[in-house]
């Protein structure tokens, strides 16, 4: 599976790594400009992510930004609903509001509230019927 790894801080971004580096292809970018780059580069070269786990308060461009841009990105390239890229939203904040915005302005499909635990990471990652 390959996976875009979106995190401002070094500590989560590493260790979010380090527990899908066995099962995936991981990649690693800090905010959401580089987000929208790195998904537009894997389609341009045919291939494309399969799980994005992106943080929501990032510099530059935040999660909620990055993510309406990649759903437009694949609307473009006519990606069919059903074969999108999987995205997990993450925040530090359990807000009510982040929530609605990651699922109903951004169309995410998960979110975890951090600090993000192994099992609760996989049997989202699972749910989402995705394989690790």
């Amino acid at each position: 599976m390959r996976v875009l790894i979106v995190e401002d801080d070094f500590g989560s971004r590493r260790y979010l790594q380090v527990l899908l580096r066995d099962s995936s292809e991981v990649d690693v970018v800090v905010d959401g400009e580089e987000a929208v780059e790195a998904f537009r580069l894997a389609w341009e070269d045919k291939q494309p992510y399969e799980l994005i786990l992106m943080d929501i308060m990032m510099p530059n461009k935040d999660g909620h930004e990055a993510l309406q841009e990649i759903r437009g990105i694949e609307g473009t390239i006519g990606v069919h609903r059903n074969d999108r890229v999987r995205v997990i939203m993450t925040t530090a904040l359990e807000d009510p509001r982040n929530v609605v915005d990651a699922y109903h302005r951004g169309e995410a499909d998960a979110y975890l509230v951090k600090p993000i635990e192994q099992e609760k990471l996989f049997s989202t990652i699972r749910s989402l019927g995705l394989e690790l």
